[in-house]
């Protein structure tokens, strides 16, 4: 018979665990929280001091029966669920829905940031209390959310239509969503131009051209705004000669990554293998909680994927150096004790950065065991730990400066070429094309031939040219490149740019990420097209009644405030429950205040000046899952539906009909013509009378030459 019981959140490590403790434990999954607020109301009792009315979740009775006989037959009891605040406070709901704090039987909270047995058996070594600071910031949390959510909600239900949804931090990030897409709106594109000048070096067969480019008159840097502006340096150019004022050579050093957090992986993630920061998360998780592996049965890959520190433990580094010295040769070694401590932020240190569990286990030796998406995530976390162990790379760079001996005009040119590829023999950030880890053998070695990378060959003949010249040399002009560009708006946000984006305005926590954009895309208030994010209709309409009615809610500076105080929840220092009494009296009176203006203003449908053709009613306009649409007034009888287009008072410069807001399928919004299908005109720009009056000449050029 178990003397010991382990109580885990997920079944899929139960087997393995076990595996590791042997037959005096018994190890059982609580498959999540089995406690929570009800849903059927908001669970918080503001008249009592907040207090949290927490109900057994539904379908769980019958596993808490089955943990109930476990704990009777055991001496000690180890609660083992996740190693952050949710993990915590399910555990300490666990103690309370088991009742273990009013049993004589030992209780234990262990944790463990790796599933593997070391690890594993080093927790029960280190078994401690519950730590009630990180319950009562899940409390918090959970309570301010539940608040925002349970209020604010039904506001938006009466404004717009029921079962919308306002969050603490779904909020906010909708919000930043709209004010992006307003700035992409009211973008007015400035002109610049840019001048290269093909200067002549050399003669006969040693005769090269080298591309230069303008920098400025007279030692400053000037932007070229008019084309006027570059022809009167081109005219000046023509004819005079460019000398080399400086010639410079040195080195450029490449530090490598830090490890990932869970910020950082679901960035990447999304940038370098299209994951959504949701797939990246339960591609993660499946990792930390073990795979099966032929042979080994199954095995953890990773440490705990919810995380915001880069720290290594010493263990992990020394194996990591010992690899890289192995595998590469003791120059790619790093030569700092850590990558990691390059992290002077405040992080939540009880965690490691996110890497393998074993850096032994290369990527190429689980090619057959794994899926496709799980291999590549796999491999990511594994090329970013390496290389974070890695020495710089070091490229050798070049840069000349040339004057022009009459107008005093500055032009220059650089180059450089990858020396040492050091941490990029393994890892380049998604934006680069290197793949050096594909190529590598399953005993880990990588050829030496990997090292030349297509950047040192691109480089080769700029880099050649500019080598065999000096100071003093002589040019004249052989070719004018003029060309005119204009500034561009800011990008939509991508995933990963927001999670980006809300880590550093310290909205919401890297567990948070995935979950608030799931949320606000579920809703309909942002859709993703390609790998943009664009507001929809809905989303408008529900950031302006949250802009207007509870402009704290969606405060940035609020939110980010509000985080730091949970955080001091979590270490300690502030009671959570002063938190919670301290926010709601002004929520509650927003609220009040929100639900008195919509008493006095009655919400009605939109009539339109469409007519029903099925019932001869006038259509109405309502709100649906992608925004407005037109419906008629006589549901349920008549069900006729149309599509709603709001005309922005100017027509359409091919066929002269009504120009008006449209959505894609997915709700991003464009302009285009009520007559389509037989008229195609659309742009993405909200057209103004002067763009209108140069699409009309170019569609009338079009007409010409059919």
């Amino acid at each position: 018979m178990a003397k010991y019981l382990v109580i885990v959140e997920s079944p899929a490590k139960v087997k393995t665990i076990k595996k590791f403790l042997g037959s005096n434990y018994e190890v059982m999954a609580s498959n999540g929280h089995v406690r929570d607020l009800p849903k059927s109301r908001m669970g918080i009792d503001v008249d009592h001091d907040f207090d949290f009315q927490y109900i057994t979740i539904r379908g769980k009775g019958e596993l808490l029966a089955g943990l109930r006989k476990a704990v009777k037959k055991a001496d000690k009891i180890y609660l083992a669920t996740d190693p952050d605040r949710e993990g915590e406070a399910i555990s300490w709901h666990l103690m309370k829905a088991l009742k273990l704090d009013e049993q004589e039987k030992q209780v234990y909270r262990i944790t463990f940031n790796e599933i593997t047995k070391n690890a594993v058996k080093d927790s029960l070594k280190n078994a401690r209390k519950i730590d009630m600071s990180l319950v009562d910031a899940q409390q918090a949390r959970r309570g301010l959310d539940r608040l925002v959510g349970y209020q604010i909600s039904p506001v938006l239900w009466g404004k717009i239509k029921r079962g919308l949804s306002a969050g603490r931090v779904q909020s906010v990030a909708l919000r930043m969503i709209c004010d992006r897409e307003e700035e992409i709106s009211a973008f007015i594109p400035k002109e610049y131009w840019s001048l290269d000048v093909d200067l002549l070096l050399g003669s006969g067969k040693s005769k090269a051209t080298l591309p230069v480019h303008y920098y400025g008159k007279d030692g400053k840097k000037e932007e070229l705004s008019s084309k006027a502006q570059v022809d009167e340096i081109i005219a000046a150019c023509r004819k005079d000669t460019f000398e080399i004022t400086e010639l410079k050579r040195g080195e450029r050093v490449r530090k490598a990554p830090l490890p990932f957090t869970t910020s950082t992986l679901q960035q990447e993630a999304s940038k370098a293998l299209n994951f959504s920061a949701q797939k990246t998360m339960r591609l993660a998780q499946q990792l930390y909680e073990g795979v099966e592996i032929k042979g080994s049965g199954t095995v953890a890959l990773i440490t705990y994927l919810r995380t915001d520190s880069t720290r290594v433990s010493a263990e992990a580094s020394a194996a990591a150096k010992s690899f890289i010295e192995s595998a590469y040769g003791k120059e790619y070694v790093a030569a700092s004790a850590s990558a990691a401590k390059q992290n002077g932020n405040k992080v939540q240190d009880a965690h490691e950065a996110i890497r393998p569990t074993d850096i032994e286990r290369i990527p190429s030796s689980l090619k057959n065991a794994l899926p496709r998406d799980l291999m590549r995530l796999y491999q990511l976390i594994w090329k970013r730990f390496a290389a974070s162990f890695m020495a710089p790379a070091v490229y050798t760079t070049i840069s000349a400066k040339w004057k022009t001996a009459n107008g005093g005009y500055l032009f220059t040119a650089s180059d450089s070429a990858l020396k040492f590829a050091g941490f990029m023999s393994v890892y380049t950030e998604a934006e680069e094309k290197e793949d050096v880890l594909a190529k590598m053998t399953p005993d880990g070695k990588v050829a030496k031939s990997e090292e030349d990378t297509t950047e040192k060959k691109k480089t080769a003949d700029i880099g050649k040219i500019l080598n065999g010249l000096k100071e003093g040399d002589a040019s004249k002009a052989d070719g004018f490149d003029e060309r005119r560009h204009f500034t561009q708006p800011p990008a939509h946000y991508t995933e990963a740019s927001l999670v980006r984006a809300l880590e550093e305005q310290g909205i919401g926590r890297p567990s948070t990420y995935a979950p608030t954009i799931s949320t606000i895309m579920a809703r309909h208030y942002i859709a993703k097209e390609q790998r943009n994010l664009f507001v929809t209709e809905l989303g408008e309409a529900v950031n302006k009644i949250m802009k207007e009615a509870f402009p704290s809610i969606v405060d940035v500076s609020f939110t980010a405030n509000m985080e730091s105080l949970l955080d001091a929840v979590e270490s300690g220092d502030v009671d959570y429950k002063t938190v919670i009494r301290n926010f709601y009296p002004d929520l509650h009176e927003a609220v009040e205040k929100a639900e008195k203006e919509l008493e006095n203003v009655k919400i009605e449908d939109e009539v339109s000046d469409v007519q029903c053709e099925l019932c001869g009613r006038m259509m109405v306009v309502k709100y649906g899952p992608s925004g407005k649409f037109l419906a008629c007034p006589g549901f349920p009888e008549c069900r006729n539906t149309k599509p709603y287009f709001e005309k922005i008072g100017l027509p359409c410069p091919k066929c002269g009909g009504d120009i008006a807001i449209k959505r894609t399928r997915k709700g991003r919004r464009y302009y285009g013509c009520v007559n389509f299908p037989d008229c195609d005109y659309m742009v993405w720009k909200k057209p103004t009378p002067e763009s209108l009056k140069e699409d009309a000449e170019s569609a009338g050029d079009e007409r010409k030459q059919a």
